[in-house]
């Protein structure tokens, strides 16, 4: 028998990148902290509660199911931690304790791990769980309604339920600026425009979120909102308007990039980001409801598989 070294190989993959789902989960939430903490400086205590409860009942839900399923436990990972913030960021305030455990499970159990878990998933699981929160229980989410219970002298309008119900009139009163710094009735952490734009751009620079996926769905939304304000400008607001308002820039780098629901191709990468757009101001503009970013990113995810198949021809194939 010969006594030569045996060759002994691994599978793939052969090169690591040093990457891990740990540290992703972990820079997703360095980028959301700087618009929670705005959230919970303008609601207060009732924001913190709402971000405390859909972080931890998040993380529950998911050791809970790993205990029944005999799965191993995957809290550690921090992707429920990741997915009850962006899901506490996108609720009113006053919302009530049982919606925020409800959100949490239809995000955890029903978005993601009855699929197979972390990558599995053919939608956003927060996006799921919202849309049907909407649905289920509109007037809790319906924010002018929910922050007159924090404090019934508020007088602020929601931006898009106001352009909504009262066109460009009611776009005016609103500044560019004031829009980006959150000076807006809205979600706990969706209006702070400016820090949700830099915890974006950090993904991006860390490789968690891919700039074409952003890019295209702002690139859309501007540029439909344009062609809109261009053919009545009386009706329907121009595109900073639609840019700085609701989900629109949670939606562009929180929600639609999410990895398993989004396309990893080039050209996949900006038709989608690129519809996402498109659906959301047509939604907003000619549907029933004032924002449409969730069921703008439902959509994008469920046509995710066939978009992702448009490829180049490979070099050297014939015609």
């Amino acid at each position: 028998m010969s006594d030569a070294p045996k060759l002994i190989v691994s599978h793939a993959p052969f090169l690591h990148g040093g990457g891990s789902i740990v540290v992703r989960n972990g820079q997703v939430l360095l980028a959301l902290i700087p618009a929670a903490i705005c959230g919970m400086l303008r609601w207060g205590v009732p924001a913190l509660a709402v971000i405390a409860l859909s972080v931890s009942s998040a993380m529950a839900w998911e050791l809970i199911f790993n205990r029944i399923s005999r799965r191993p436990v995957t809290i550690g990972d921090g992707n429920a931690a990741s997915l009850g913030l962006v899901l506490a960021l996108v609720l009113p305030a006053t919302v009530p304790w049982w919606m925020v455990v409800a959100g949490t499970f239809l995000a955890v159990v029903i978005g993601k791990e009855i699929y197979g878990g972390i990558g599995a998933n053919p939608f956003n699981p927060v996006v799921v769980s919202v849309a049907i929160l909407g649905i289920s229980w509109k007037g809790y989410m319906d924010f002018d309604a929910m922050l007159l219970t924090y404090d019934p002298g508020f007088v602020m309008m929601e931006p898009l339920t106001a352009a909504k119900a009262f066109g460009t009139e009611a776009v005016a009163r609103f500044s560019a600026f004031d829009l980006l710094m959150g000076r807006q009735a809205g979600a706990i952490g969706a209006p702070f425009g400016f820090w949700l734009i830099v915890g974006g751009i950090y993904l991006v620079a860390c490789g968690v979120v891919r700039w074409e996926i952003p890019a295209s769905f702002l690139a859309a939304v501007a540029l439909v909102a344009a062609a809109f304000h261009l053919s009545n400008p009386q009706l329907y607001a121009g595109p900073m308007f639609h840019l700085l308002t609701g989900y629109t820039l949670i939606g562009a780098f929180f929600l639609a990039p999410e990895d398993s629901g989004s396309p990893v191709n080039f050209w996949p990468m900006l038709i989608y980001g690129g519809a996402g757009g498109l659906m959301t101001v047509l939604i907003r503009n000619i549907g029933a409801y004032p924002d449409g970013v969730i069921y703008a990113v439902l959509v994008i995810n469920l046509i995710n598989p066939l978009v992702d198949k448009i490829r180049p021809k490979a070099l050297g194939r014939a015609a």
